[in-house]
């Protein structure tokens, strides 16, 4: 550990920032204006450091934007310093972009990697602020508060969400994704709050101290790889407990006039607060010991057919071949094994129900989903039958194992073309379905278990289970899921519930009667 910590402290990136801060103290008259300066040329490089592979490249770049922001100190033409300060911005929009790249790799899966995502994707808007201080642009505030405001998105909106994903990465609960959603949303409530409606600020700032206590909470009872660091990390979420109360104080002001805390005692305290106790410990602590990333690596199948399917081939009975490769057959009704296997002699009639709040999309989505003849489903409630084929599909083509296509139609208008296939992770089978799309495709991987004799087929399973977009070598994770229940009724006949949800929120559910033709 302390060899690591030592290559990590001592590096070319590092010592160059340290050599730069320390000409830089000796040329700043106010030391409060030394906290941006302190985060641009130690905390955000070391903090990249851990997240991102060091290259020679990203070595010769991070040198490039220390240098600019050293230099800017130096430089007397508002010009040059201008020039610099854009050098410092295009640096920030590739960490952004890192950030992008990041997250379109993963997409809605992991909580502690979106923190540091979206923690990388706001240091862009740091160095707009920071650009728009040095170039003297109107942004409507004071050049103090354009200044306070880089400061907000570098310590705020960049430090605090990765080190927020990297204590994830150590820690697991159903605390931890609203604290995630309240700190990412918190830089932006809290800029809308003080530009539009300060009562805006004043609540963001209520949620925030709610999301900072529980984390402090959690640290403390999170155990870490070394005691050294625990201490560090809880001290630098313990700051922010301290320093946010202030920042209620003066939102309270903004909002109420009461309360009053001045932006000196601000500046002081938060400086002292933000900087060495939040920013220097906390890094610090991670550095020690960064903990490695548990995003799983997605390696099953993905259909390479995109756009409109074509060339489908001899009809196919059934959307699988055996049931038993997904679950125990004994232990369900014939009737929906029979469905599986032999899906064309059945008759299926639908009654789709979007959510309320959801219609408004439902409608526009339609003109969409017409066009494409693809998830293109009715609006109107009222029960409908689909006719269906189902059609083999060239294995060379799709890239699966014997894909199929169901083809389901309204009327003359299809529906949706959803193109089946299995695949076996670490023991268990799950179905693999893909649904083409314009230059991608759509890929439902669901989970079958077998429950009180009925079948639940559903993306929230453990392991690949998900509903995921793939665009090239891509494989994006959507935030929706999927669960179906088909149960057998009395004479044969066959119901199915399908209900979906976006970000956790339920907005489409589609009943089905299915009975043999």
């Amino acid at each position: 550990m302390k060899a690591n910590l030592k290559q990590r402290l001592f590096s070319p990136v590092s010592l160059a920032g340290m050599f730069f801060f320390l000409g830089s103290c000796l040329l700043i008259a106010e030391p409060y204006l030394l906290m941006l300066t302190a985060a641009q040329l130690i905390f955000v490089p070391l903090m990249l450091q851990l997240l991102v592979e060091v290259k020679r490249k990203h070595i010769v770049f991070t040198w490039i934007s220390m240098l600019s922001v050293f230099l800017i100190q130096v430089v007397p033409s508002n010009a040059g310093q201008i020039v610099l300060a854009f050098l410092y911005l295009v640096f920030t929009f590739f960490v952004a972009l890192t950030g992008i790249k990041r997250f379109f790799k993963r997409g809605f899966t992991n909580w502690a990697e979106i923190s540091i995502d979206i923690g990388m994707m706001y240091l862009f808007v740091g160095g707009l602020w920071f650009f728009a201080y040095i170039a003297g642009i109107d942004t409507g505030f004071s050049p103090l508060i354009t200044w306070l405001t880089a400061i907000h998105f570098h310590y705020s909106a960049f430090l605090f969400p990765v080190s927020l994903g990297f204590f994830g990465r150590l820690h697991t609960s159903k605390w931890y994704p609203f604290i995630v959603c309240s700190i990412l949303a918190g830089p932006m409530l809290v800029a809308i709050g003080i530009t539009f409606w300060p009562l805006l600020e004043f609540i963001s700032v209520l949620v925030y101290i709610f999301a900072i206590y529980s984390l402090i909470f959690l640290a403390f009872r999170t155990r870490f790889p070394y005691k050294l660091q625990a201490i560090l990390i809880r001290l630098s979420y313990s700051a922010l407990g301290i320093t946010i109360i202030f920042s209620l104080f003066y939102a309270a002001n903004s909002a109420f006039g009461s309360w009053f805390v001045s932006i000196d005692f601000m500046l002081v305290f938060h400086g002292f607060f933000n900087c060495v106790v939040f920013g220097l410990l906390g890094v610090l602590g991670w550095v020690m010991a960064p903990p490695e990333t548990n995003q799983a690596v997605w390696n099953f199948p993905v259909s390479k057919i995109r756009g409109k399917l074509r060339g489908a081939g001899e009809p196919r009975p059934g959307l699988v071949d055996n049931m038993g490769d997904f679950v125990d057959v004994k232990v369900l009704p014939d009737t929906i094994v029979r469905f599986y296997e032999q899906t064309d002699r059945y008759q299926l009639v639908a009654s789709v129900k979007w959510s309320t709040w959801f219609k408004p999309l439902a409608w526009c989505y339609k003109w969409i989903s017409t066009k494409l003849q693809q998830l293109n489903l009715p609006i109107s409630s009222k029960p409908t039958e689909m006719t269906y084929t189902i059609r083999a599909v060239d294995p060379e083509l799709d890239g699966r194992k014997s894909p199929r296509a169901w083809i389901r139609k309204v009327e003359n208008n299809t529906v949706f073309v959803a193109i089946y296939s299995q695949h076996e992770t670490e023991g268990r089978n799950y179905m693999n379905i893909a649904l083409p799309l314009p230059f991608s495709s759509m890929i439902g991987i669901l989970q079958l278990d077998a429950v009180d004799g009925r079948l639940v087929l559903s993306s929230e399973g453990d392991g690949d289970s998900g509903i995921y977009l793939a665009i090239g070598e891509t494989i994006f994770k959507l935030p929706l899921s999927e669960y179906f229940i088909i149960s057998e009724q009395s004479g044969g006949m066959l119901t199915a519930e399908h209900k979906m949800k976006i970000f956790g929120v339920p907005f489409l559910r589609i009943d089905y009667r299915i009975g043999e033709k």
